[in-house]
C-alpha cells in the first residue's frame, strides 16, 4: 500500500520504494505540508514534523484572533488573501471582483491504480503497477466551489504525480486567474537550482545557481514550452553531483504556458510552484463546469543527479510514454533535408534511397517541400496534399518504392501552420490567428492556424489521414516552427480570450490524439524548430523528439548532456549530419559525429550520393555497429559521469549499462587537447562489483570494483594523418565493457 491516511489526525503519507511524502490538514480546514524526502515508517502523528515558531510581530497575521499565522507555515496548496503573503498556487476572481477564498476539507478517496486525463497527456497505469490515487478534497462553501487536489503514487519508480481540479457548483460564474499543478513548501532553502535554458540551436544547456531570497524562476509565455526554457528542473543540495547528495527533480506533462518558480522567503524556507503560467491565462467556470490542471511530475533521491535521472527515465518510460513504442528500439534513418532542401525531385531523391539501402539504414524521411507548391518557404503551408511536379507518379508511387526496398517510409508535416500563398488561406482566411484591427507578425513567412476551432482540427486529421493511408505511412516528423503572435480566438468571447493558449494547446492535444489513436503503428516524432518544444506533453503522443536543428557534434554534447537531466535518450533523436556544419562551420570527423549520435534514435542528415568510398565504407560500419548495440544505446541506464581532471565544459562522459549489467558502454569526449596532458582514466558505474569484465575485448579482466573505483586508463592517442582533413577534431574515446561469461 502506497497511500495511508490516518483518519482521526487527518493525516496523509505517500510512500514509494524509498521516499516519503507526508502532509496534514490545518485547524483552518486547508493542508500543511510536513515532509518530503527520504523514507520514514508510517505512525499516527508527526508532531516534530508540524512544529512551527510563532511570531508576534505585527507584520505577521493571524487567523479569527488566534496564533495561526500562514505565513509561517509550509501549505499544500495556497491561496492569497489571507495573510500568507508568498505567491499562491491559484487564484480565483468571483462575481462581486473578490479574489479571497476559504477552502476547507471535506474529505478524501484512495483508488488502485491511475486513469488517463479526458483531453490531455497524462500519466497513466495500463499494466496495473500497484500505483494509488489520493483525491483529497476542499469546498469554499461561500461560492459553492469545490477543490480536489490529486496524488499518484508510483511506489516502484519513487514518483509522485499531482494536478488539481476546480469545480463550480455555484450558480455564477468564476474566473480561475492561477491555476498551477504542484506546490511543494520546504523547510529550508539550502539548495541550488538546476534549470536548462537556451535558445534556437543551443537548447537545454545547464545552468546551477544556488537559491537566494526572493523570486527564481523559468517560465514560457510562446504557447510552447520553449527553446528558450525547458519545464524541467531540479533542486539539489550544494555538494550533490551526479553519484551523490540530495535532490528533488519537477516535470510537467504539458507543451504550452508554463511556470516553475522558486520563492525563498524572510524565513529561508522554499516553495515550489509548477503549472500554467498564470500571465497571459484565465478560464471562466460557469455553473456545473469543471478545469482540471495538467499533472506534475516529482521524484526525490538521496542518490545523486543520475539516480534522479533514472527513477524519472523508468517513469515515463512505462507510465507516460505511448506503450506501443516505448520499449521497442527506433530505426535507424536518413533525413534528405540537408542534402536537398526543397530542391528535390524523384530521381534525386531515390539515389539516396538506392544508396541508404546499400549502407543497412533502415528509414527514408522526406522533410519540408513535398506537398502543394512549395519550393522555397513562402508557400503552401496547410495544403497537405501532392506537388504532382515532383513526384511522377504521386507521393504514394514514391512511397511505394522505398517500401520495395524494404525500407520504411517517413514524411515531415507542419500541421499547426498556414502559408498566405495557400488554397487554405485562399478559403479560409479566417482560420488564420489574428487580432482585428491589428497589423501581423510573420515569421519564417508563416503564420498559425487557430487549433482552438474544432473545425481546423477536423481538417487536418481528415488530410494527414488521407496521405498516411496513401503512402502506408510508418513514421511522421511533426514540426512547428514559429510561435503565436496576435493571439486571438475569433470564436472566444471578451471575457475568455485569456483561455486561448490553453485551448489552443488542447487541440493540438485532440489531433494527435486522434491521429495515433486511428494510426497506431506510426511513429511520431515532435519538432519544433529543434528543440522548442521538448516536453512531456508532447512525448506522451510522439515518444521521441528531434533535440536541436543544431547536428555540430561539439554543440549537441552540451545540448544532449542537458536533455539527459530531465529525459531519456530514446526521447531524443540524434543524426549525423555533413562537414563543414551548417550550423556552426566547425569540421569533426564522422567518428565523432557518430559517437554523439549514438546516444540516441540514431540517423543521418546529408547527402550519402556525394561521398567518398571511404567514407561511406564508415557509415556502413556505424550502422552496423550500433545496430549491434541499438537496445543498449536507446534503453540502457544512461550516466553521465563526473570528470575528476576538469572543472570545465572541455570532457564529457557518457555511459549505458543494461539490465542485467551484462554489458555497458561508456564514451568520454574531450573537445580540445593540451600539451602534455596529465594521467586519465575513467570510471564506470553501475556494473556488477562481483563481476569479470574485459574491455573492448582485451586479453585483461577486470572485476566489476576495479573498473568502478580504479577505473580505466585512457592512452592518449592522436591521428596525424589526417590533419587537413579534420583540423579541429578531438577526441571521443568508445569503451566497452562485457562480463567474461557473457562474451560474445
Amino acid at each position: 500500500m502506497s497511500v495511508h491516511v490516518n483518519e482521526e489526525h487527518k493525516l496523509f503519507h505517500l510512500q514509494t520504494a524509498n521516499t516519503s511524502y507526508i502532509f496534514q490538514i490545518l485547524e483552518n480546514g486547508g493542508a500543511g505540508q510536513l515532509y518530503y524526502g527520504a523514507k520514514i515508517p508510517v505512525k499516527a502523528a508527526y508532531t516534530n514534523l508540524a512544529s512551527r515558531e510563532e511570531h508576534d510581530c505585527t507584520n505577521t497575521l493571524t487567523v479569527d484572533q488566534s496564533d495561526f499565522q500562514l505565513e509561517l507555515i509550509k501549505q499544500e496548496y495556497a491561496g492569497l488573501g489571507k495573510g500568507d503573503y508568498r505567491y499562491p498556487a491559484y487564484q480565483i476572481t468571483y462575481p462581486n471582483g473578490s479574489r479571497t477564498s476559504e477552502f476547507e476539507y471535506t474529505g478524501y478517496e484512495v483508488a488502485d491504480g491511475k486513469e488517463r486525463l479526458k483531453n490531455m497527456p497524462s500519466a497513466f497505469d495500463d499494466q496495473g503497477d500497484d500505483s494509488q490515487t489520493l483525491t483529497v478534497t476542499f469546498k469554499d462553501e461561500l461560492a459553492n466551489l469545490v477543490l480536489q487536489l490529486h496524488y499518484t503514487v508510483f511506489e516502484k519508480e519513487d514518483v509522485i504525480v499531482r494536478s488539481a481540479t476546480f469545480i463550480n457548483h455555484g450558480q455564477e460564474a468564476v474566473t480561475l486567474a492561477r491555476a498551477l499543478s504542484l506546490q511543494l513548501d520546504l523547510p529550508d532553502h539550502d539548495y541550488d537550482m538546476l534549470q536548462f535554458s537556451g535558445s534556437w540551436a543551443r537548447e537545454r544547456h545547464l545552468i546551477r545557481t544556488p537559491l537566494r531570497s526572493g523570486i527564481q524562476s523559468i517560465g514560457s509565455l510562446r504557447v510552447a514550452s520553449s527553446h528558450q526554457q525547458n519545464p524541467f528542473f531540479a533542486l539539489a543540495r550544494p555538494h550533490t553531483d551526479n553519484h551523490q547528495g540530495a535532490a528533488f527533480g519537477f516535470n510537467f506533462i504539458y507543451s504550452g504556458n508554463f511556470i516553475d518558480s522558486v520563492e525563498v522567503d524572510q524565513f529561508d524556507t522554499t516553495r515550489v510552484l509548477v503549472g500554467i503560467n498564470p500571465d497571459d491565462f484565465g478560464w471562466k467556470l460557469a455553473n456545473g463546469e469543471s478545469f482540471q490542471t495538467p499533472e506534475a511530475v516529482m521524484t526525490y533521491t538521496s542518490d545523486g543527479l543520475n539516480q534522479m535521472s533514472q527513477q524519472l527515465g523508468a517513469f515515463y518510460q512505462d507510465h507516460l510514454i505511448n506503450q506501443h513504442f516505448a520499449h521497442q528500439d527506433r530505426p535507424i534513418l536518413i533525413n534528405n533535408w540537408e542534402a536537398t532542401f526543397m530542391d528535390f525531385n524523384e530521381a534525386k531523391l531515390m539515389k539516396i534511397v538506392d544508396q541508404a539501402d546499400k549502407l543497412g539504414i533502415e528509414m527514408f524521411v522526406l522533410d519540408d517541400g513535398w506537398f502543394g507548391h512549395r519550393d522555397d518557404d513562402k508557400s503552401s503551408l496547410g495544403d497537405w496534399f501532392v506537388d504532382q511536379k515532383k513526384f511522377s507518379n504521386g507521393i504514394s508511387g514514391f512511397a511505394d518504392r522505398v517500401h520495395d526496398k524494404g525500407m520504411k517510409f517517413g514524411l515531415w508535416f507542419e500541421p499547426e501552420m498556414i502559408s498566405i500563398d495557400s488554397k487554405l488561406y485562399e478559403k479560409h482566411p479566417d482560420w488564420m490567428i489574428a487580432t482585428p484591427g491589428r497589423q501581423g507578425t510573420p515569421a519564417r513567412n508563416q503564420y498559425v492556424l487557430d487549433m482552438t476551432r474544432q473545425e481546423v482540427v477536423d481538417y487536418l486529421f481528415e488530410h494527414m489521414s488521407a496521405i498516411i493511408k496513401q503512402t502506408k505511412l510508418d513514421y511522421i516528423k511533426w514540426d512547428m516552427n514559429r510561435n503565436i503572435t496576435e493571439m486571438y480566438g475569433a470564436k472566444l468571447p471578451a471575457d475568455q480570450q485569456l483561455e486561448f493558449p490553453h485551448r489552443y494547446i488542447l487541440g493540438v492535444y485532440q489531433l494527435y490524439a486522434r491521429l495515433t489513436e486511428a494510426f497506431p503503428k506510426v511513429l511520431f516524432e515532435s519538432c519544433a524548430s529543434g528543440g522548442g518544444r521538448f516536453d512531456l506533453g508532447m512525448m506522451y503522443y510522439a515518444p521521441q523528439a528531434w533535440c536541436s536543428d543544431d547536428t555540430d557534434a561539439v554543440e549537441r554534447i552540451k545540448i544532449q548532456d542537458g536533455t539527459s537531466y530531465g529525459y531519456t535518450q530514446n526521447m531524443w533523436g540524434a543524426h549525423v549530419s555533413a562537414v563543414p556544419n551548417d550550423q556552426v562551420g566547425r569540421l569533426t570527423s564522422l567518428d565523432t559525429r557518430a559517437a554523439v549520435a549514438y546516444f540516441g534514435d540514431f540517423g543521418y542528415e546529408l547527402d550519402i550520393t556525394k561521398m567518398a568510398a571511404d567514407e561511406l565504407a564508415t557509415i556502413k560500419k556505424q550502422v552496423a555497429f550500433y545496430k549491434q548495440y541499438r537496445h543498449l544505446f536507446q534503453f540502457g541506464k544512461f550516466y553521465r559521469l563526473d570528470n575528476p581532471d576538469t572543472n570545465n565544459d572541455n570532457v564529457y562522459g557518457w555511459q549505458v549499462v543494461n539490465e542485467d549489467r551484462s554489458e555497458a558502454i561508456l564514451t568520454r569526449f574531450q573537445i580540445l587537447n593540451g600539451a602534455n596532458p596529465a594521467y586519465i582514466r575513467v570510471y564506470f558505474a553501475g556494473l556488477d562489483p562481483e563481476a569479470t569484465y574485459t574491455v573492448n575485448d582485451g586479453e585483461e579482466h577486470f572485476s566489476g570494483a576495479e573498473l568502478m573505483n580504479a577505473g580505466y586508463f585512457v592512452p592518449r592517442i592522436m591521428d596525424r594523418t589526417k590533419p587537413e582533413k579534420d583540423p579541429s577534431d578531438f577526441s571521443s574515446r568508445l569503451f566497452i565493457a562485457k562480463k567474461v561469461n557473457s562474451r560474445n
